[in-house]
């Protein structure tokens, strides 16, 4: 028997808002949001989430509607997502770095009504309106409080009484992020007000072990609140257990680091690119960051070797986590009792949550322990499915309710998981697959590596060949030559880098996922 947590049965959701409502209920007078120069306790930010919650209703705004919210972190974003949600509506987030055809496709999808926007991206909404017909109104959030028809204009008229709603939790829908998938067209997410509760639970209560985050704690938000880790871990999850929310719009390293010095943060959840970035800045000697106690990594994996250097280095214990959007996000989760963590692994399942390795080709064949397959996940975190599209649904969700990953994994025989690679992007080289994300962790390890992707590129005699792409720190030279020789010696020939190319930047996604079928594309139409 391994290291399988204890159930948090027996379990009642309810509607996500009543996070905040207990903690306001606790602790009116705590502060809750620091935004720059703005700060909101609990009780101020409840007023304002049942003031937006009635100024909403009032705009005709029925059961399951969808709202969507354009804007990048601020205090007005957290407002307006628990509003819309209070109101018995369905949040949709939208990326604000998309432009404008994709902030259509995903409006469009979402059957949006209305949409709350940033006043920065109000234009960018408006000429892509003409394309949203189900639009009808747009709230904009200004700096000027007495605009008319603008967010605080609004909500200033209406009460702060908490609307008389009723919730189904396990069938209402609360968000509908989407998904960006590495193929094809971004897909709605359906999360219901159980999937988003069950998983903020998940992530706060953890019998026996140390916590994630408590109510003394100070996190800074620097994830996109739209993206699922921001929103429900960052955000719901600060809120669930009292903490404060340090709210950062723009990622700067320097003010980050200020940021941490100024308002003591004490947890840090971040990715890796910017784990990585922290490790080899040189002024981070100049920032007291000694306040930070644990961190706590997702949305891509560390390499074990990166991940100990980075905790030696930091002085603080680092666990590595895992989701997807379609699980709320979080199904796995180390330890942060130095004696628990392995490093390079996202630990074992959390509460309430199976899991299970299948043979990449045949999921009906389970795999023993320690052997490599995708990982399958079954529990109360995972979505309804996609909005409007069954047939990506019962591709990604099997009958019996098991989600597919998509990842390749292998598991040890006390539960705990290492994410290999992804089953989509598998490089097959002479019919062996060869993981990208193996052979990035050991580039990365090299010292003039900065950053790095590898993909599969055409190859007449291999079909496909290891292929990296590489930025080199500032300063340091280093010859395509040298970097495949280390790769080489410390895998097997079938995995060897092949060819080297080096660029200014790898591309990525705002949560920062490494866009490979950038790469991909760019290499094929060069060939």
């Amino acid at each position: 028997m391994g290291m399988y947590r204890s159930s948090l049965q027996p379990y009642q959701p309810e509607g996500l808002f009543n996070i905040l409502t207990k903690t306001a209920q606790k602790m009116p007078n705590k502060v809750a949001i620091v935004d720059i120069d703005r700060s909101y306790t609990y009780s101020e930010f409840e007023n304002h989430v049942n003031q937006l919650a009635n100024t909403l209703l009032k705009m005709g705004v029925t059961k399951g509607d969808r709202v969507g919210i354009l804007s990048p972190n601020c205090a007005e974003f957290e407002i307006s997502f628990f509003g819309i949600i209070k109101s018995g509506a369905t949040v949709t987030t939208i990326n604000s770095g998309y432009r404008e055809l994709e902030i259509a496709h995903q409006l469009n999808n979402a059957e949006a009504t209305i949409v709350i926007v940033h006043e920065e991206l109000t234009e960018l909404l408006e000429s892509a309106r003409s394309e949203i017909p189900s639009i009808k109104t747009i709230i904009p959030i200004t700096k000027n409080r007495t605009l008319e028809n603008s967010f605080w204009d609004l909500i200033s008229k209406n009460s702060n009484e908490p609307p008389n709603i009723s919730i189904d939790p396990y069938n209402d829908l609360a968000a509908l992020p989407y998904s960006s998938g590495t193929t094809g067209l971004t897909k709605g997410v359906m999360l219901t007000h159980a999937n988003l509760h069950s998983n903020v639970r998940q992530l706060i209560e953890r019998p026996n072990e140390g916590s994630a985050v408590d109510d003394k704690d100070v996190v800074l938000v620097h994830l996109p609140l739209f993206h699922i880790y921001g929103m429900n871990v960052l955000m719901s999850g600060t809120i669930a257990v009292g903490g404060t929310q340090v709210l950062m719009g723009r990622f700067d390293m320097d003010l980050f680091l200020e940021i941490i010095e100024k308002h003591k943060v004490t947890f840090l959840y971040t990715v890796p690119p910017i784990a990585v970035a922290l490790s080899q800045y040189p002024s981070v000697k100049n920032f007291n960051i000694s306040s930070l106690r644990a961190g706590f990594i997702g949305a891509a994996p560390l390499s074990g070797e990166l991940q100990s250097r980075l905790s030696e280095l930091l002085q603080f214990p680092i666990a590595q986590g895992y989701g997807l959007t379609e699980s709320s996000p979080i199904t796995n989760v180390d330890f942060i009792e130095s004696d628990l963590i392995r490093p390079g692994s996202i630990g074992p399942a959390v509460s309430d949550t199976e899991e299970k390795v299948v043979d990449v080709d045949d999921e009906s064949i389970e795999m023993p322990s320690g052997e490599v397959g995708e990982l399958l996940i079954r529990g109360p975190q995972i979505m309804q499915g996609y909005y409007n599209n069954p047939t990506a649904s019962a591709e990604t969700i099997t009958s019996d309710g098991w989600l597919k990953t998509g990842d390749i994994v292998k598991m040890d025989k006390d539960g705990y998981v290492w994410i290999l690679d992804r089953k989509k992007e598998l490089i097959k080289y002479k019919g062996f697959q060869v993981p990208p994300a193996e052979l990035e962790g050991i580039l990365l390890e090299h010292d003039a590596v900065s950053d790095v992707a590898v993909i599969g590129k055409l190859d007449i005699e291999a079909g496909e060949i290891p292929k990296a792409f590489v930025v080199t720190k500032q300063g340091h030279e280093v010859s395509e030559d040298v970097l495949m020789e280390f790769v080489a010696q410390k895998v097997a020939t079938f995995k060897r880098i092949r060819e080297i190319e080096f660029i200014d930047a790898i591309p990525k996604n705002p949560s920062g996922k490494l866009l490979r079928r950038v790469l991909k594309d760019q290499e094929r139409s060069n060939s």
